[in-house]
């Protein structure tokens, strides 16, 4: 996932206008998703594209265009900025396969891991390969999540994936776990496999539990602070004691220990522990 940075639009709309109100509505009503927890300030630059794009004259315009459903698509495509790549932050996965699982591989027998907001796929099955290679006849297993059902199916597929998504990938893992095909890169069939996809929105489905490490990375970043404080709350939840939560680089959880977690290392939070 990632930011538009820098970019500007003629939208700069207060928090109480009626016609983001109106959008709001609108966008729940046709995609059974609430902005109103996402930080509105962001949200109205970003829309801002859009309008411009589209060439309408208003928010309100903009709105009514959503009733086709090409205009709705473009807009949960843009929304939901589906951007990742295989072993996003290296150091990161290297901390992970070097000191997190197997801690917890030593502690429990079958590992559950949950991939929250997995957009194209590249993270959870970096995940697989990695527990590929600790533990090749290891009860694991991985689910990934994501709101956007376009973005999931091309997960599942686990093809189509360019030089760009792969640079992080080392050429031993790239000859092992990838095929190359037309469109770039496929995922092998031993990798898919390890890894069950399912649509999930965050923000209004229920979570599962039982889980020894969960990632949510890159996901939060515009959700306002109350909606924050409602999912991390909910993913310790999700974890079993000594489980671990492993965010996005800047998404630091000020009020950990509120919600039953301990800093670990910079991204990785455990649940009910104080030592490393």
């Amino acid at each position: 996932m990632s930011m538009l940075a820098g970019q500007t639009s003629g939208y700069d709309s207060g928090p109480g206008d009626a016609a983001y109100a109106l959008f709001q509505r609108r966008v729940k009503a046709l995609a059974g998703i609430d902005l109103t927890s996402y930080k509105s300030q962001q949200m109205k630059r970003r829309l801002g594209i859009l309008i411009t794009r589209n060439k309408a004259t208003s928010l309100l315009e903009y709105t009514r265009m959503l009733d086709k459903p090409d205009r709705l698509k473009e807009f949960l495509d843009f929304f939901t900025i589906n951007v990742s790549e295989f072993f996003r932050i290296p150091e990161k996965f290297e901390y992970l396969a070097t000191r997190i699982l197997p801690n917890l591989m030593a502690r429990d027998r079958e590992l559950r891991v949950w991939s929250a907001g997995c957009s194209n796929g590249a993270e959870p099955y970096s995940l697989a390969m990695v527990l590929e290679e600790l533990a090749p006849h290891g009860r694991w297993s991985i689910l990934a999540t994501d709101v956007d059902r376009t973005t999931l199916a091309r997960a599942q597929r686990g093809d189509g994936y360019g030089s760009v998504d792969v640079r992080n990938v080392t050429p031993q893992r790239l000859a092992r776990y990838f095929e190359r095909d037309a469109a770039g890169y496929r995922v092998s069939e031993s990798i898919k496999r390890r890894v069950k996809f399912k649509l999930h929105d965050l923000l209004k489905d229920p979570f599962e539990d039982g889980f020894q490490l969960v990632l949510c990375r890159h996901v939060v970043i515009y959700f306002t602070e109350e909606a924050k404080d409602v999912l991390y709350r909910k993913f310790a939840e999700s974890l079993v004691d000594g489980g671990v939560l492993f965010v996005g680089g800047t998404e630091i959880i000020s009020r950990a220990k509120d919600v039953g977690l301990q800093s670990v290392a910079v991204s990785f939070y455990r649940k009910g522990a104080t030592t490393k």
